[in-house]
């Protein structure tokens, strides 16, 4: 899974008021496209998600999975797959914030492996098109 696809985008909005929208993962259906449940398994001690499922609608795939997550304070999270689903066989993720100027620069780097045999550019496009819906929505729920 050497290929990952990012895209940024600037929010009016502290590192810690995004992070908390970010960790609220079983809010994601408000908020994210294509993403139909999630529940969190496991907590670790500041509350935020260890484990969880995740069930998403995108266009022809709908899959459920289990991801772990390692989050670094307000700066970054990430997410592994750990549980395979009937398409995704593997799935990796990052928010990366930084503080840019009054605002927060949001860095969302994404990388899918589908068990269906998908040309390089087709998958990125995808990945491209998954990461610019969450930042939008991201943006939108933070800076309502």
């Amino acid at each position: 899974m050497a290929d990952r696809t990012s895209s940024s985008i600037t929010i009016k909005a502290a590192k810690a008021d995004i992070m908390a929208v970010i960790a609220d993962l079983e809010a994601y259906p408000e908020w994210a496209s294509g993403i139909r449940e999630f529940t969190v398994q496991e907590t670790g001690p500041d509350g935020r998600a260890l484990r969880g499922r995740l069930t998403f609608d995108g266009g022809p795939f709908s899959d459920t999975v289990g991801l772990a997550y390692t989050w670094e304070g307000d700066d970054r999270v990430s997410w592994e797959l750990v549980e395979k689903g009937t398409v995704v066989t593997g799935l990796h993720g990052t928010y990366a914030l930084a503080e840019a100027g009054g605002a927060t620069e949001v860095t969302y780097e994404l990388a899918v492996d589908v068990r269906v045999p998908m040309i390089g550019m087709v998958k990125r496009k995808g990945e491209k098109r998954i990461i610019d819906s969450a930042l939008k929505g991201l943006q939108r729920r933070v800076e309502r």
